[in-house]
C-alpha cells in the first residue's frame, strides 16, 4: 500500500501523523502545501480535500482522509505495531482523553487561521495575541501537568498517541515563546521524545518544504 502526506512543516497536526509513520515504519511520500502562501485553498487541492486543511493521507486506491485523529486512528487499527494505544481499556480512554484535551482545548485556538483571523479581522495587536496563545495553551498544559506520568512518556513505560500529540504542541509553544517552566514533567517528556528517531524524523525543521 502506498500512502501520500499532504503536509505542511509547521502544522503540529500533520507533525503527529508524521511521527506516527515513521514510527511505525510506513514509507511515505511527502507533499508540502504552503498554508502561508494559502496552497490549502487553491482549487485543485480543495477538490482533492473539501476541507482545506493538512494533513491530509492518501492511499494508493484513491481514497484520501483528513482529520489528523482520524488518520491516526486508521493507522494504529491497520498497521497495530508498533502500538501507539495501550491494551487496557482505561489506560486507552485516558490517552484519549489527553489527545482530545490537546487536539479540541488547546491547538485550535492557536492554529494558523485562528491567529490570521485575530490580527485581520479583530485587528488585535500582537501582544493581544501572544496572550491569547499563552492563555489557552496555560490552561491545557496545567491540566496535563498534573495527569500525565513523569518521563519518559506520558503513560510512564509506554510511547503512545499521547506523545504524539504532546510534542507537536510543546514544540509551538516553545515558538511563541511560552513560558514552560511551570511543567516540568510535560519538558521532560519533551526532551526525551525529542530524541528519538521518529520523532526527529518528522520535526518541522527536517521536512522538505521547511523554510
Amino acid at each position: 500500500m502506498s500512502l501520500r502526506l499532504y503536509s505542511y512543516f509547521r502544522s503540529s497536526a500533520a507533525f503527529r501523523v508524521r511521527i506516527a509513520l515513521h514510527y511505525k515504519g510506513l514509507p511515505f511520500e511527502y507533499l508540502g502545501v504552503n498554508l502561508l502562501k494559502g496552497e490549502q485553498r487553491s482549487t485543485a487541492y480543495t477538490r482533492l480535500n473539501p476541507q482545506g486543511l493538512v494533513p491530509a493521507l492518501e492511499i494508493d486506491n484513491g481514497l484520501l482522509l483528513n482529520q489528523s485523529s482520524a488518520i491516526l486512528e486508521w493507522l494504529e487499527e491497520t498497521y497495530p505495531e508498533p502500538a501507539l494505544l495501550p491494551r487496557d481499556s482505561w489506560q486507552r480512554a485516558k490517552v484519549r482523553s489527553w489527545c482530545n484535551l490537546i487536539a479540541c482545548e488547546v491547538h485550535p485556538l492557536n492554529n494558523l487561521r485562528v491567529q490570521q483571523y485575530l490580527s485581520r479581522e479583530l485587528q488585535i495587536s500582537d501582544e493581544q495575541k501572544q496572550a491569547w496563545i499563552s492563555h489557552w495553551m496555560a490552561e491545557g498544559f496545567q491540566a496535563l501537568e498534573q495527569e500525565v506520568s513523569a518521563a519518559p512518556f506520558c503513560l510512564g513505560e509506554n510511547l503512545s498517541l499521547a506523545d504524539l500529540y504532546l510534542i507537536p504542541q510543546i514544540f509551538n509553544a516553545l515558538r511563541f515563546k511560552v513560558d514552560m517552566n511551570p511543567y516540568p514533567k510535560l519538558m521532560a517528556i519533551f526532551h526525551h521524545c525529542q530524541a528519538l528517531p521518529a520523532f526527529a524524523q518528522a520535526w518541522p525543521d527536517q521536512q522538505p518544504d521547511a523554510i
